[in-house]
């Protein structure tokens, strides 16, 4: 499988990025069966939604949950349910493909036997291939199954090429949300909203060969998904989860502006303005891979509040608490207590 990068270990997203995808998925169990689902991904429903903040872990157990136990492998993001084992013949049928174009030519066929709402169509022009979600009439957008769709296609295309395949671009047919900063750690691209259609496109120059997959690495992709490609794990994307990357790896006494626009090799304003292209800024990208760093060690509470605030680099666990009421509206400890009754 791709090798772990660093950048995306402590990555989350907002609650907002899954609201649509809980709303699709309540209708299709009862009112225990949905709390059930829940409580063993360890979600708290009754989170304030503007701070909250969701791990890969959560989100993968959700998944893995519910796929199986509401018999709809997209959880009831399309008009029609997607029936056990889809994924299954999805990548029997894509493991056999002779390139990558061919696989996304087969993704896209295996899919319009399934969906009713919408199609997916591929196309190629100027050495660009582009897969599209196009609408068949008037039909309701679940932003979380656009995207998942999406990477759907970007996971197995990486999975058959061996490592991250590079992505041109990534289009949503709907508008920017508040949280639009989330799709950072889920596509190694920049994403644009209000488009005419969803869409991700790829270099075809970039697209190198297919590697053999074996039965058991197709059954490990089954059993870990969608581990394996929900979050991206690119080390060529924007600026953003470069300086995150080098954040990452650095102690914090260096986590500083010009020692990170030393580090990539340009002035501290350039760093600026590059960071202001990406709709951010150095503040905001440190606090938020100090949360998320934070937010893993309260959830595996093996770490007192003292040794986290000192570890996401604060001088007490005085200012760590103020920081991170900030950022998710709840104290450490409080936050750590939530996780625990819930289980």
């Amino acid at each position: 499988m791709i090798a772990e990068v660093v950048p995306t270990l402590y990555s989350t997203v907002s609650r907002q990025f899954i609201a649509d995808w809980l709303a699709a998925l309540r209708p299709l169990c009862s009112d225990a069966e949905y709390q059930s689902f829940l409580k063993r991904a360890d979600l708290i429903e009754d989170q304030n939604l503007s701070q909250a903040r969701v791990t890969l872990d959560q989100i993968v157990c959700l998944y893995q949950l519910a796929a199986v136990e509401t018999g709809d492998e997209m959880m009831g993001l399309w008009a029609r349910p997607i029936r056990p084992r889809a994924l299954q013949h999805l990548l029997t049928s894509l493991r056999e493909a002779t390139s990558l174009t061919s696989s996304l030519y087969r993704f896209s066929t295996f899919w319009n036997l399934l969906l009713d709402d919408y199609q997916l169509t591929l196309t190629e022009k100027d050495s660009v291939l582009v897969l599209a979600l196009q609408p068949q009439g008037e039909v309701p957008v679940h932003s979380f199954g656009h995207m998942l769709i999406l990477k759907l296609a970007h996971g197995i295309l990486s999975w058959l090429a061996g490592q991250e395949t590079p992505v041109k671009e990534v289009w949503f047919a709907f508008a920017s949300p508040a949280f639009a900063q989330d799709y950072a750690v889920i596509f190694p691209a920049i994403v644009t909203f209000d488009r005419p259609a969803t869409s991700i496109s790829f270099d075809l120059n970039k697209l190198g060969p297919v590697q053999m997959r074996s039965t058991a690495e197709l059954d490990l992709f089954l059993e870990n998904a969608p581990r394996d490609w929900i979050f991206t794990r690119s080390r060529e994307h924007t600026q953003s989860l470069r300086l995150r990357r080098y954040l990452s790896q650095t102690g914090w006494e260096n986590a500083n502006l010009t020692e990170a626009a030393r580090s990539m090799h340009m002035t501290p304003r350039t760093l600026i303005r590059k960071l202001e292209a990406d709709g951010t800024s150095f503040q905001s990208i440190k606090d938020a891979l100090r949360r998320d760093i934070a937010i893993r060690h309260l959830a595996m509470a093996q770490k007192s509040v003292e040794a986290i605030a000192h570890e996401v680099g604060f001088s007490s666990a005085a200012n760590f608490h103020r920081a991170f009421q900030r950022w998710t509206g709840n104290t450490p400890s409080s936050y750590r207590r939530s996780r625990t009754i819930n289980r």
